[in-house]
């Protein structure tokens, strides 16, 4: 079973001559441990997509199934608590508070799913090692370049050990030296962790790093590339 699967999605928004079909009926299958980029012009569905693999949005039809739970059949609440347990998410502009250092900007949210503060901190710590800012833990994210803010957001969504990364042009607020070290460590959690990791991104050298690259065109699949056999040889 895929861990997250699309069937014949679509989400229309407005109605009559004001309706707009951002989706018009996509299908995709992603399997555990597999890094898929999507692409595609402004106004292709993207951003839609991406909002209602993560359950932010809900298809006007279709499904959208994480590890065989139906999220488009959840209320608001299910799929809150499914967000906080099984989904990851990381954002192009960090969305790190910064009031809070590192180490509390990635506890923070285990303690408002429940944990106890020493679990969440423990947890928090592991994380940021994971993703080699463990040194930072107690710098405020002002104090970080952009790159460490990065791999903060990385360390934060993976705190829960998701079922799925989702990341929304995860290298777009970053010089290229730093885009590429945030791109070495998704594949590198992708080959060594198994971690499942789905991103947007307009950036061609870091769909490059992806086992799959999935264009969309006007709220279609337009192509699929599989570059898993390319990076096997890598």
């Amino acid at each position: 079973m895929p861990v997250l699967e699309t069937r014949d999605l679509k989400r229309t928004y407005g109605s009559g001559d004001l309706c707009v079909e951002a989706l018009r009926g996509v299908n995709l299958a992603v399997e555990t441990g597999e890094m898929l980029a999507i692409m595609g012009p402004s106004g292709s569905g993207k951003s839609t997509l991406l909002h209602l693999l993560g359950g932010v949005d809900s298809p006007t039809s279709g499904q959208v199934l994480l590890e065989g739970i139906d999220l488009a059949a959840l209320n608001d609440d299910g799929r809150t608590l499914l967000r906080r347990q099984r989904i990851g998410f990381v954002f192009q502009s960090f969305n790190l508070l910064p009031t809070l250092s590192a180490v509390e900007n990635v506890s923070l949210p285990l303690e408002l799913s429940g944990w106890s503060a020493a679990a969440a901190r423990h947890r928090a710590l592991a994380s940021l090692e994971l993703v080699g800012v463990t040194h930072r833990q107690t710098h405020l994210p002002s104090t970080l370049s952009g790159g460490e803010q990065q791999r903060v957001a990385i360390a934060r969504a993976l705190a829960i050990e998701p079922a799925v990364l989702l990341a929304d042009e995860p290298t777009g607020n970053l010089d290229s030296a730093n885009g590429r070290q945030v791109t070495a460590l998704l594949r590198q959690l992708s080959d060594q962790r198994r971690q499942t990791i789905i991103m947007v991104t307009h950036d061609h050298d870091v769909a490059a790093s992806a086992d799959r690259l999935v264009c969309l065109r006007d709220g279609l699949v337009e192509s699929e590339q599989d570059r898993s056999r390319d990076l096997s040889v890598r």
